[in-house]
């Protein structure tokens, strides 16, 4: 009988420190869920990172991207042929130059104002200096409207420079904060500082890589597009003014 009694205490004493066991493990096992979950920073704490620089820079970079997206729409519809070489524009002076009409062919040109005008007006303002000057002036002007049109399209190169070197600035300074997080913080919280860390300076690369991709696709584009697009203007206009070289031969 006494057997017995020892027989089942026992049994009840190693059931006790079994179910305890398994408690402490599961309350071990709940802790570290929640330590990892704490951990894990957010997208406003890789935003902020518990600075104001970090916010400056992320600032800085939403510009970049916005003015970007701006300048990719400005290119798409100031560089457009119809726009810079306009059908009408050249008919016009093509039909006034071949009726021997000058002054009609400048009112067109003044009606319908643009890079072709302006290159064709060069050329009408050089008409009693020979026909070589008329095409030198001709050249010239359209070195003058392709550098207009560049300094809009360069800024896309400017865009796609700065933003990888915002991002860069970005991943310094998460850097410098991990390590400085690593000399004070112990334990758990290491870890939680050396992850958000790591992360901002992460983020910010990846975010101006993804910024200066396109933006300097687009700029290479639209400047190839710009400078094609004038040389045709060029081109135009030499074949239009050959009327007058004509004209200047039978006087």
């Amino acid at each position: 009988m006494m057997k017995h009694a020892n027989s089942v205490w026992n049994k009840v004493l190693y059931g006790a420190l079994f179910g305890m066991t398994t408690a402490a493990v599961w309350a071990q096992e709940a802790a570290a869920e929640g330590e990892a979950t704490a951990a894990a920073p957010g997208f406003i704490d890789i935003v902020y990172g518990g600075a104001l620089i970090n916010l400056l820079i992320w600032a800085l970079i939403a510009l970049t991207s916005i003015s970007t997206i701006a300048l990719i729409i400005d290119a798409f519809i100031t560089l457009k042929r119809e726009k810079l070489m306009p059908e009408d524009l050249v008919e016009g002076v093509r039909g006034s130059l071949n009726g021997g009409d000058l002054d009609g062919a400048i009112e067109t040109c003044e009606a319908n104002p643009g890079s072709l005008s302006n290159i064709l007006m060069a050329a009408f303002s050089n008409i009693t200096e020979g026909y070589d000057v008329i095409k030198e002036a001709i050249a010239s002007a359209g070195e003058i409207e392709n550098e207009k049109i560049m300094q809009r399209v360069n800024y896309l190169n400017l865009c796609g420079q700065i933003s990888p070197m915002l991002g860069l600035l970005g991943t310094v300074l998460g850097m410098v904060r991990a390590f400085g997080g690593l000399a004070e913080a112990t334990g758990a919280a290491r870890a939680q500082v050396l992850a958000m860390s790591i992360s901002t300076a992460l983020w910010t690369t990846a975010v101006g890589l993804i910024i200066a991709v396109p933006a300097l696709v687009a700029y290479t584009l639209a400047r190839n597009y710009a400078s094609r697009v004038i040389l045709e203007i060029e081109s135009t206009t030499v074949d239009l003014v050959k009327v007058l070289r004509n004209a200047e031969v039978e006087e």
